[in-house]
């Protein structure tokens, strides 16, 4: 067995960042990108039933808008906490909270009898999975070494697809079941199921982040789990264990608002709420957008949005792909630049287009987004902090970045029952050329740094 010579916990550190990715379970990853799957599943389902959800509880337009808006309303609360607490108790237990809170969340929205349980149901659910979702990121950055890093966040952008795909389907098969006006509480209580197999697998498998064990344990106690965890033998010069734990500083917000953090918590928090607010304005809305351009058919809305979310698992997959080769900046970039063309064409020649072409802009708004700005902005807020200072930062980046879930969910539906689809897209395609502009101007750029380390 290898053996490794330890000094202080900058050498752990060292270690940590660097070794090889094999040593890392690959079980680790897959339990974590599982949960971007549940969260993707959660907040998107019902955009595949709205017109049942309005049809059952005779819903205007605005206040569909509130039902759709409720969770990602929930989750701006649930990751102002995540993020503190993640930083405080550890990764592991946020995990198991918000995964018991989903399973019971899914299964009362799935059987609520009014609006009002329906909204209080998915408000505790959002509230779940904002607690969650900057802690996921933060710890797939934390198990994955300073090469892999970039490559194994942006695998959540991926997954986020691959879920939009799987929701299509599972609506679909839920609908060949017969289950008629019922459809939309099978597709939302599955989500119940979803969750109970991550909460089994994450009892049996998850560790807590080698990085947080570091940071939060004497010397010899993190030694010895980096020993377990990536199967090394450390030789140990000094031991310190006497020097106590360095506590969580109270100070980690102004540190935040330092000349050398603040310009990447800008760039983070501007990029994942725009970002937000163009994918849920469109994005979520998607099986309502297919029957403008496909018709009025549930089977073809549902089967068009399976098929046009490809689209996003590719473009997710080169993002993920090429963030070490071009950067998580530029390729925001260009993000922003696919999506505000896609916007801008249907905009402007939606009904003079036949469908294929329709349907192509569509598939090119999910390219550009979910291997751009979609990826990116959740990228540098994993990326660009110390452990000190990640769960904070994420958890800020993460809050922040609801307000543009949350305006982009209530607002299409309202802009788009008053204004007509082309209208709404050359509305909203404000977003992305806003986007554009923030990522040009504010140059950094976290791939390849090692910010542990920092002088």
């Amino acid at each position: 067995m290898k053996q490794l010579q330890v000094c202080n916990k900058r050498d752990l550190l060292e270690i940590v960042e660097n070794i090889d990715t094999q040593k890392t379970s690959k079980m680790l990853l897959f339990i974590a990108l599982g949960t971007v799957f549940l969260d993707a599943y959660d907040l998107t389902i019902l955009g595949t039933s709205t017109d049942q959800i309005k049809k059952e509880f005779h819903l205007s337009p605005t206040m569909l808008s509130v039902v759709m808006t409720v969770m990602p309303f929930g989750a701006l609360f649930g990751a102002i906490l995540g993020g503190r607490f993640a930083d405080k108790i550890g990764r592991k237990k946020i995990f198991s909270v918000s995964l018991l809170l989903l399973i019971i969340t899914a299964l009362g929205a799935a059987f609520s009898p009014n609006v009002i349980l329906l909204i209080l149901c998915r408000f505790v659910m959002g509230f779940a999975i904002g607690m969650d979702s900057p802690v996921v990121f933060t710890y797939i950055a934390e198990i994955s070494n300073k090469s892999d890093k970039g490559r194994n966040v942006n695998y959540w952008q991926v997954v986020w697809y691959i879920s939009m795909v799987a929701s299509a389907l599972c609506v679909i098969m839920f609908f060949l079941l017969g289950t008629g006006d019922h459809l939309w509480r099978f597709a939302v209580g599955f989500g119940a199921v979803i969750a109970l197999v991550l909460y089994i697998l994450r009892l049996k498998y998850l560790d807590e982040s080698p990085i947080w064990i570091v940071n939060h344990r004497p010397l010899n106690e993190a030694a010895q789990f980096v020993e377990q965890h990536y199967h090394l033998k450390v030789n140990l010069i000094e031991d310190d264990t006497t020097t106590p734990v360095k506590k969580q500083s109270d100070q980690a917000l102004q540190a935040l608002l330092s000349k050398r953090y603040f310009p990447r918590l800008a760039l983070a928090t501007a990029i994942a709420t725009l970002q937000g607010m163009q994918y849920y304005a469109i994005g979520l809305y998607i099986p309502l957008i297919a029957t403008y351009i496909i018709g009025d058919g549930k089977l073809e809305s549902l089967l068009g949005t399976a098929i046009v979310n490809i689209a996003g698992i590719v473009g997710a997959y080169f993002g993920a792909k090429f963030t070490l080769r071009f950067g998580a900046r530029k390729l925001t970039m260009i993000g922003f630049g696919l999506v505000l063309l896609a916007m801008l064409c249907i905009g402007l020649m939606y009904k003079s287009l036949p469908m294929i072409f329709n349907t192509l802009f569509v598939a090119v708004f999910l390219f550009g987004h979910a291997g751009g700005p979609g990826t990116q902005g959740k990228t540098i807020g994993a990326m660009s902090f110390p452990t000190s200072l990640r769960g904070r930062a994420t958890g800020v980046v993460e809050s922040v970045s609801r307000l543009g879930s949350i305006s982009g969910t209530f607002v299409f539906p309202v802009v788009l029952a008053a204004a007509g689809l082309s209208n709404t897209m050359l509305i909203l395609a404000a977003v992305p050329f806003v986007g554009f502009l923030v990522t040009f101007l504010i140059k950094w750029e976290p791939v390849g740094k090692n910010v542990e380390n920092e002088a």
